[in-house]
């Protein structure tokens, strides 16, 4: 079921436990001051944004999602909502993942034009990525670091084999290698192999370079789609 060759090169030194503990201490700790400080900064963009909310749909304005954390295990995502309640309603296909075809699954995108399910203040904080700022608790949780790849749902777990298994054992990132590059543009195979490449390279340089990426990315809104 596998969506990517599976003879990529050894990854172990991309993983957490075969990092030095220092970097691991300096990992957490940048984590812990630029969420925190995040947070903190854009409290009031957040306020805004959950009042948006509440006026325009009916729900919740936090999403929650279960997505898989280092080692397969389970976590709850934070995120703003930016669907309506009814969303699988809206378009159902899109979630039946256990009949696709590894073909279809590698060019798979994840955000897709004129999404039914997406409301308008949710196109404007996709587009901002405001919706993703309460991922910074899952950070503060140590559920996620600020970079690492991106964190999978449970349902597409066995489309990750062979080589592309070792993504799901290291702790996923708030931004990834992916997201700071091609973002919305890329297909599931063209992400799964850019968080490989991002698993054989780690580093806290390039960790830095990543965020810096991300900044840009996000500030210029390219490649982006925010399902309207």
């Amino acid at each position: 079921m596998g969506v990517i060759p599976t003879s990529e090169p050894d990854l172990e030194r991309g993983d957490d436990e075969n990092t030095s503990r220092v970097v691991r201490v300096v990992r957490r700790l940048l984590d812990v001051v630029v969420a925190a400080a995040l947070l903190g900064l854009t409290s009031p963009v957040l306020a805004v944004a959950a009042l948006a909310i509440k006026l325009e749909s009916r729900g919740p304005v936090l999403f929650r999602q279960t997505r898989l954390g280092q080692h397969r295990q389970p976590f709850t995502l934070y995120k703003l909502r930016g669907m309506y309640i009814d969303a699988r309603e809206r378009w159902p296909e899109l979630y039946a993942y256990d009949s696709l075809e590894p073909a279809a699954a590698a060019e798979m995108r994840f955000h897709q034009e004129r999404d039914p399910r997406v409301t308008r203040v949710g196109r404007f904080l996709r587009r901002t990525s405001i919706d993703e700022l309460p991922n910074l608790v899952n950070v503060l949780r140590g559920d996620m670091h600020l970079v690492g790849p991106r964190p999978e749902i449970p349902e597409l777990a066995p489309y990750y084999v062979g080589a592309a298994a070792r993504i799901l054992e290291a702790k996923p990132g708030l931004t990834s290698l992916p997201k700071s590059t091609g973002r919305d543009s890329l297909t599931f195979a063209e992400t799964v192999a850019l968080d490989l490449q991002y698993l054989r390279r780690r580093s806290l340089r390039l960790d830095l370079r990543i965020l810096a990426m991300t900044a840009v990315t996000v500030l210029t809104q390219r490649n982006v789609e925010p399902g309207g």
